[in-house]
C-alpha cells in the first residue's frame, strides 16, 4: 500500500485537494492539446481527401480519443490492482466533477469551434454528391458536344469566305441630248421595259423629216427610172431596125450613082460633058459615106439588150439610195425612241447619278439594275475541293437574316484560282517561292428559302455548307 493512500486526519485533504488540483489543470491542459492535435488531424484528412487518399488510421483513432474527453471521459491508465482502480475511480469522479463545476467556461469557449467544424465536416459532406454529380453533368456535356459536333460537321465543308452576287446591268443612254423627266427613284423596282428617264426628242424629230423627205425623192426618182427601163426595152430594138433600113437605102443609092458614074465614063467626050462626068462621081462617093453611116449607125444600135440592162441598172442605183433615205428613216425612228431610256430586265435601281436638266453622251453610265437572279460566290480552300462536285446540295446561311435558311445546290467550279485572274498574277517562277493555300470560286445557286419581303443585297456575308455525301 501506497503512502498517498494512508489517511491522514490533518493532511489527506491537502494532499487531496493538491491531487484534484493537479488532475484539473492535467485534464485541462491534454483536453487543449486534444483539441489542437484534433485539429491538426482534421486539417491532415482535409488534405488527405482533397489528395484523394483515405485518412489515416492515427488520425481516427485520435479523434475517437478526442471525441472522449470532450463527452468528460479521459484516458484511463492501464490498470494494475483493485485498490489502484478504486482510487483512480475516486481520482476519476472527482476530477470530472470539479472538471465539470470549474472548466465549464472552458468547455463552452471551445464548444463554438467543435460545433464549427463539425458543421463544416457536414456540410462538405452533404455537398460532395451535388459536386460529384455537377462535375459528372459537365462531363458529359463536354462528350456529348464533342459527339455532336463531330458528326454534324463529319462530311460537311463551310466557308465564311462567301458573299451573294448576281448581275448587274450598267444603264447608259444610246443617245445624247438632256435630260427633260426623270421617271424612277433609288432602290425602285422596275420591269423590263418600264421607262428610266427621257431625252429631249426634237432634234431627232427635225432628222426623221429630212430622212423622209430624201427617201421620197429617191422613190421618185426609181419610179421614174423604171419608165424608162420600159421606153428602153422598145425604142432600142427600133433604133436597129432603123439602122438596118438607113444602111440597105444607102447601098440602093450607092448602087445608082455607081451605075452613072460608069455610063458617064464609057460615054464619049463628045456625047457628054466633063461637068456631068464631074457631077456623077460626087455622087457616087457621097453614096458611098452614106453607106458607111449607115453601117456605123447599124452597128451603134446593135447592142439592144446591154443598153436595156444598162438602163435597168440605172433603176437599181437609184432603188439603193431609196433606201440609204429609208435607213435615215429608221435611224431616226431609233433616235426617238432611243431618247426614252427603259429597263433591259427586271431589277432593282442603283447608284443612279443624274437628274432632270442633265446632258448625256451617248454610253454615259447614269445608273445600275441588280436583276433579280441572285446566287452564292464561295471562295474555298484549295485543300476543301477534294470530294466536291457539282450537284451537291448546300446549305446557306446569311448573317444578315439568321432565321433565313436557304437551301442550294453546286452550280460549277471556277477553272482556275482567284489569284490567277487577278490584274497582277503571282509569277512563281521568278524570286523565292512561299507556298499560300489559294482560293477558288465555287459557283452556288439558291434553290429555296428566299422571301420576297426581305432584300437580299449583292455582296453581304454568308456561309456556305457543303454536304459531300
Amino acid at each position: 500500500m501506497r503512502a498517498d493512500d494512508v489517511d491522514d486526519p490533518y493532511g489527506s485533504s491537502r494532499g487531496s485537494s493538491d491531487r484534484r488540483d493537479l488532475v484539473e489543470v492535467g485534464s485541462i491542459e491534454r483536453g487543449r492539446s486534444r483539441q489542437d492535435d484534433r485539429r491538426s488531424g482534421e486539417a491532415d484528412a482535409r488534405r488527405r481527401r482533397s489528395e484523394g487518399r483515405p485518412p489515416h488510421d492515427e488520425d481516427q483513432s485520435r479523434r475517437r480519443r478526442d471525441e472522449r474527453s470532450e463527452e468528460g471521459y479521459p484516458d484511463e491508465p492501464p490498470r494494475q490492482g483493485r485498490g489502484d482502480e478504486d482510487g483512480r475511480d475516486r481520482r476519476s469522479n472527482a476530477g470530472r466533477d470539479r472538471n465539470e463545476a470549474e472548466g465549464q467556461d472552458d468547455r463552452k469557449g471551445s464548444r463554438p469551434d467543435k460545433d464549427d467544424d463539425g458543421d463544416d465536416r457536414r456540410a462538405r459532406r452533404k455537398r460532395r454528391p451535388l459536386v460529384i454529380g455537377i462535375a459528372a453533368v459537365v462531363l458529359l456535356l463536354l462528350a456529348g458536344g464533342g459527339l455532336y459536333y463531330w458528326l454534324s460537321t463529319r462530311g460537311k465543308i463551310s466557308t465564311d469566305d462567301a458573299y451573294t452576287d448576281g448581275n448587274i446591268v450598267n444603264v447608259a443612254p444610246q443617245v445624247a441630248g438632256q435630260v427633260i423627266a426623270l421617271e424612277v427613284t433609288d432602290n425602285q423596282f422596275v420591269h423590263k421595259g418600264d421607262p428610266l428617264f427621257r431625252i429631249d426628242p426634237r432634234q431627232f424629230r427635225f432628222s426623221r423629216e429630212q430622212a423622209q423627205g430624201q427617201l421620197d425623192a429617191s422613190n421618185a426618182q426609181v419610179a421614174n427610172q423604171k419608165l424608162g427601163v420600159e421606153i428602153a426595152r422598145k425604142n432600142f430594138p427600133a433604133a436597129l431596125q432603123l439602122a438596118q433600113a438607113n444602111l440597105d437605102s444607102a447601098r440602093a443609092n450607092l448602087a445608082l450613082q455607081q451605075a452613072n458614074y460608069d455610063r458617064q465614063r464609057s460615054l464619049p467626050k463628045l456625047a457628054t460633058t466633063q461637068q456631068d462626068v464631074d457631077t456623077t462621081a460626087a455622087n457616087y462617093q457621097q453614096a458611098k459615106a452614106q453607106v458607111e453611116q449607115a453601117q456605123a449607125r447599124l452597128v451603134q444600135a446593135m447592142p439592144v439588150q446591154q443598153n436595156i440592162g444598162q438602163s435597168e441598172q440605172q433603176v437599181d442605183q437609184l432603188k439603193g439610195q431609196a433606201e440609204q433615205a429609208k435607213a435615215q428613216v429608221e435611224q431616226a425612228d431609233l433616235n426617238i425612241e432611243w431618247s426614252v431610256v427603259r429597263a433591259p430586265q427586271d431589277g432593282w435601281v442603283t447608284k443612279r447619278n443624274l437628274n432632270a436638266g442633265d446632258y448625256l453622251t451617248a454610253g454615259q453610265q447614269v445608273m445600275s439594275l441588280v436583276t433579280t437572279d441572285v446566287w452564292v460566290t464561295a471562295n474555298y480552300k484549295e485543300t476543301e475541293l477534294d470530294g466536291m462536285r457539282p450537284g451537291q446540295r448546300v446549305h446557306i446561311a446569311i448573317d444578315a437574316y439568321p432565321d433565313l435558311d436557304l437551301q442550294g445546290h453546286v452550280d460549277s467550279i471556277q477553272r482556275g484560282s482567284g489569284s490567277k485572274f487577278s490584274a497582277f498574277p503571282a509569277e512563281n517562277a521568278t524570286g523565292n517561292f512561299i507556298k499560300i493555300v489559294q482560293r477558288v470560286p465555287v459557283k452556288i445557286v439558291i434553290d429555296s428559302g428566299l422571301r420576297k419581303d426581305e432584300p437580299l443585297p449583292l455582296g453581304i456575308s454568308v456561309v456556305p455548307t457543303v454536304i459531300l455525301k
